[in-house]
């Protein structure tokens, strides 16, 4: 595993990261031996980078994610850079009501946090969605204050666009923006992503395998669990799966010659957008986490890129990421 940096005045992390969501919540149950094994053996593996939401299972994953730092041996806390978003306001059913980026609320929920990973500071943090009531100066200026107290190292931003990029950056250095990004979802391109390598703001890509769909696992017919999110959304139904899915086997085509696999060229060709790009993977279990991690040795020339791009085309790709509400939260 070889090294990255979130932007001018970030941390330095592992290549690519572990996103945790999926132990938690939106993709059904899942293991919660295999969730902490799978940490375990990220970390063994040269993950350095866990990404979590306060949000994820409503406090689950912050707590699956202390409970595996604490079981990973002397000094596991300290070699990892603990990603952290907020805000995002739930209720017990598992509602979803809105987004608080106020800067009492920002502190409300660090202090919450803390306690359930169980350490005294978060490395990167950021509001999960903006807060359409509150001016993000007023939310980073907030954070700003808790990396001059110590509890937060460096301030981190997540969906937001480019008018909202700059105006954060005035108010105080910002490592990176968290962001969707992949063969399928490739809108930052335009104008998002270079504000960001203007600005020397990094990059850590989530959804790099658009959910499981270039995972080059999923098929017609797979039954999804109870509370799975994928049901939801737009491009696996219907139509527009069957489109989806075509598209990833033109990729596997593509991914056969060069002898990997689906996902390993997918993840691949995240990692040759630059440098100051850090995918985070989102396996759920070992065998996934260690298919993920081959991807890191996968050296793509021009022609190799050219394929993978001829198989998967940009505006060929059906349905938007998340559904029509959801996608109204986006500021990007």
């Amino acid at each position: 595993m070889h090294d990255r940096t979130l932007g001018a005045s970030g941390p330095v992390v592992s290549a690519l990261g572990l996103g945790c969501m999926g132990m938690s919540a939106l993709y059904g149950e899942a293991d919660r031996t295999e969730s902490v094994a799978t940490v375990h053996a990220a970390l063994d593996a040269g993950v350095t980078l866990l990404d979590t939401g306060d949000f994820y299972g409503m406090g689950h994953n912050e707590l699956l994610i202390g409970e595996a730092l604490r079981t990973a041996g002397a000094g596991a806390r300290d070699r990892v850079v603990l990603s952290v978003k907020f805000g995002a306001l739930r209720d017990a059913g598992g509602g979803w009501n809105g987004y608080d980026g106020r800067p009492a609320a920002v502190k409300n929920f660090l202090a919450y946090t803390l306690q359930r990973l169980g350490t005294d500071h978060v490395d990167v943090y950021r509001l999960s969605r903006l807060d359409p009531a509150v001016p993000v100066e007023e939310t980073v200026g907030a954070i700003a204050e808790e990396v001059e107290a110590g509890r937060v190292r460096h301030i981190g931003l997540s969906e937001v666009g480019a008018e909202t990029i700059r105006r954060a950056a005035a108010v105080a250095p910002i490592s990176d923006l968290q962001i969707e990004y992949s063969l399928f979802s490739r809108d930052i391109e335009a104008e998002t992503l270079p504000v960001c390598r203007e600005l020397g703001i990094g990059v850590t890509a989530y959804g790099v395998l658009s959910r499981g769909l270039l995972g080059g696992h999923w098929t017609r017919d797979r039954a999804l669990a109870p509370g799975d999110f994928r049901g939801l959304s737009p491009r696996f139904s219907g139509e527009n799966l069957d489109r989806n899915l075509a598209l990833v086997e033109a990729l596997r085509a593509t991914a056969e010659q060069k002898g990997v696999t689906v996902a390993q060229a997918a993840i691949a060709w995240v990692l040759s957008r630059g440098e100051d790009i850090v995918p985070l993977v989102g396996a759920r279990r070992r065998d996934r986490l260690a298919e993920a991690l081959g991807a890191v040795d996968v050296a793509l020339d021009a022609a190799d890129l050219a394929a993978i791009e001829d198989a998967v085309p940009a505006d060929e790709v059906a349905g938007t990421r998340y559904p029509e509400a959801l996608m109204a939260h986006l500021d990007s």
